[in-house]
């Protein structure tokens, strides 16, 4: 497919206000596109270049985008930038520059996706000595072969703004669509997707062999699973009653980490940071959200690196701990080891411990499928019952069938400064990608307040008054997740305020929050947000932003989108290692609003 014909589906999806309307596009889109472009395709419309595990980044600022531009249409930096101003989007100050039409007519090439493709990944690998020049020269040129249209979406890609308001579940509908004709197939493609979670992989098999293709995908190192989440339930006998039998574990605050390891003789990977050194073996760090953290985790790699196993998948939580003591210290601490200079220095400062909790894969085996009690014995093997060796940890396990004894647990795992406890039952597979009842988490702060925190998306910030307007922000808006079929807007995720938050912060806490609102800043509120116009914020930002809140209660409220509120909410953390997606939704909300009341 030519470059241009996918910028004019590109423009379609983003001037669809339907969400329904966008998958058809898609499907369309998909329909047309060929097995060896498909994949291409994907990446591309969802703004980057390869699966979100892969650390591909461009490394150009938007400043260095302005050159970039500047270069490609022979006009003065500030030219560029007065037309960024002006429409707050790359892509859309092409048309704004002077001599634009000049500069372009007759100079557009007739690429196709793959060398558009090729172009932006070379950009993208080239490393070293003047390499930023490099890449402003190498962009530049690429715009200029470009047509406006095409110009508008590439420019966008190398800053992460393609803003065309779809996720890696709207392309498995439209893949569903494409095929079906409605979203029939959309759970298979999803059980493919949660096991190997390269959408573009998965698309590119459904193109060549549909259903057949797709039912074929295994487990496979080197790239993430999607993790299994908890539910929740309000006391110790309600999760007797719920599992019977069942696994306790300490609950963590803590980076949820899958440890990928490979030191099978035909494996070709090794890992590339001089931070580690020329070790051969193959070890990668993931977040729950798909991000490669290797990077960032050298004590992590250089324990799992000691493992005597050809290939694993592991499942765990990373928690800082202080060195003389041991004592695990809180998220807001462990998450300062999310870093990407000063690794070595914050490694020694601030050691990490993973506490292990399940096996996915091992020595070429699959496990997702084998029931948790067999898994255990299997991480057992792996790590030694009493398991403790360089940074990794088993995680402390007890079999428990009464409340009493749940109870017991609870209240050793508090005093030790965990969150609570987790609850498993022992007879079931790990469910990628689902939230149920296999396990359940049992978190216990006092009387007075929630059974467990909520992860609340930030809509917008009021501005500051009296002592607060040095910091240009007095409360801010959050809300939670709401997913619909019944939606006309684009987006496949609303967010629905539950509560004003304007107390509890520390000064460094309002400026924190003011900082990271700021970069998130929009014009309009977002299509996707559900606010009482009595609530609208002074500032909206873009639904990227998640914090951890914890209230006394959940209450009714005629303003509040969903009919419930949070009462005395204070903010906790910020969740950095969550996206939008797994905030808390509408229908944890409302439950939790149930187990409060018994």
């Amino acid at each position: 497919m030519k470059f241009k014909r996918f910028a004019e589906y590109l423009e379609r999806i983003e001037q669809t206000p339907s969400r329904l309307k966008m998958t058809s596009v898609l499907a369309e889109l998909f329909g047309e596109a060929t097995a060896d472009e498909i994949d291409q395709m994907v990446y591309l419309a969802l703004g980057r270049l390869r699966p979100k595990y892969e650390s591909v980044e461009f490394n150009l600022a938007e400043k260095m985008m302005f050159r970039v531009m500047a270069e490609a249409y022979q006009v003065e930096p500030a030219k560029v930038k007065q037309a960024f101003k002006k429409t707050g989007d790359l892509g859309g100050a092409v048309e704004e520059l002077p001599h634009f039409a000049k500069a372009s007519r007759g100079t557009a090439k007739d690429l196709s996706v793959a060398e558009v493709y090729q172009r932006l990944m070379d950009v993208a690998a080239d490393e070293g000595v003047g390499s930023q020049e490099r890449k402003v020269n190498h962009m530049a040129n690429l715009i200029r072969d470009l047509d406006s249209l095409s110009a508008k979406y590439v420019l966008r890609i190398p800053v992460k703004k393609l803003r065309l308001g779809f996720s890696d579940m709207t392309v498995l509908d439209g893949l569903s669509w494409m095929e079906a004709g409605d979203k029939s197939l959309r759970p298979q493609l999803e059980r493919a997707f949660n096991v190997s979670a390269d959408i573009g992989g998965i698309a590119e098999r459904f193109k060549k062999g549909g259903l057949a293709g797709v039912a074929g995908v295994k487990v496979k190192v080197a790239v993430p699973i999607r993790t299994a989440q908890a539910e929740r339930l309000p006391n110790e006998k309600a999760v007797v009653e719920k599992l019977k039998v069942f696994a306790v574990e300490g609950k963590y605050d803590g980076l949820r980490v899958q440890i990928h390891v490979d030191k099978s003789p035909d494996s070709k990977r090794k890992i590339q940071s001089d931070l580690f050194g020329e070790s051969k073996k193959f070890v990668e760090i993931f977040s729950r959200n798909l991000d490669n953290m290797t990077h960032m985790f050298p004590d992590i790699v250089a324990a799992a690196d000691k493992l005597k196993v050809k290939t694993a998948i592991l499942d765990g939580e990373a928690v800082a701990f202080e060195p003389k003591t041991g004592k695990s210290l809180p998220f807001q601490e462990t998450v300062t080891r999310k870093r990407k200079h000063g690794v070595k220095n914050k490694a020694k400062e601030m050691p990490l411990k993973v506490i292990i909790y399940d096996l996915l894969y091992l020595n070429g085996t699959t496990l997702i499928e084998k029931p948790f009690k067999e898994r255990r014995k299997q991480l057992e093997k792996v790590l030694g019952r009493n398991g403790k060796t360089d940074g990794l940890e088993l995680a402390e396990q007890e079999i428990v069938s009464e409340p009493e004894r749940l109870n017991q647990l609870l209240k050793k795992y508090l005093k030790e400064g965990l969150e609570g406890v987790m609850c498993k039952k022992l007879t079931t597979a790990y469910q990628a990608g689902a939230r149920n009842f296999n396990w359940v988490k049992l978190k216990k702060t006092s009387q007075k307040e929630l059974a467990d925190t909520i992860d609340c998306v930030v809509m917008g910030y009021y501005a500051g008054r009296g002592k607060r307007s040095g910091f240009g922000i007095g409360a801010f808006l959050v809300g939670v997740t709401h997913k619909s079929e019944a939606r006309s807007t684009k987006s496949e995720i609303g967010v629905g305020s539950v509560a004003k938050i304007g107390t509890g912060l520390t000064d460094e806490q309002w400026r924190e929050i003011r900082r990271r609102a700021d970069k998130l800043k929009v014009k309009a509120k977002p299509e996707e947000y559900v606010v009482d116009k009595n609530l609208a914020p002074d500032v909206w930002v873009r639904p990227e932003m998640v914090v951890e809140i914890l209230a006394d209660e959940i209450t009714r409220s005629p303003i509040h989108a969903f009919g419930l509120a949070l009462r005395f909410p204070r903010l906790i953390s910020f969740r950095d290692d969550k996206d939008v997606g797994q905030a808390t939704t509408k229908r944890e909300l409302e439950r939790l609003f149930k187990l409060q009341r018994g």
